[in-house]
């Protein structure tokens, strides 16, 4: 697992548990940039419900009510609804279409 990965998963593990942080505070946890953290955030807002506000308060904060446990089963559950099938071939009307649409002789002029 990389670095950056690890990172994000304890930055969620932080929110969840504190509710808000600031990226300053993050950063010199983790020993690093602010614009890392910035980096940070940004992936993990695309997976969490998390939300940066600005001025006096403002920082990470994470939606109340979240915790991180819910993310976790709604991944496997999701992934437990994954059919293991090996791939089959097209039947009826999808593979005479497949078949039509694949070149099966060369055009010699």
């Amino acid at each position: 697992m990389g670095a950056s990965k690890e990172r994000r998963r304890a930055i969620m593990e932080i929110l969840c548990a504190r509710r808000h942080e600031t990226r300053g505070n993050l950063a010199f946890e983790f020993g690093v940039s602010k614009r890392t953290i910035e980096y940070d955030v940004q992936s993990l807002s695309l997976e969490y419900p998390i939300y940066t506000t600005q001025g006096r308060g403002g920082g990470i904060h994470v939606v109340a009510g979240f915790e991180l446990k819910q993310m976790e089963r709604k991944v496997t559950d999701r992934q437990s609804h994954i059919p293991n099938r090996p791939a089959e071939k097209p039947s009826g009307d999808a593979g005479r279409i497949k078949n039509s649409l694949s070149p099966q002789r060369e055009d010699t002029e």
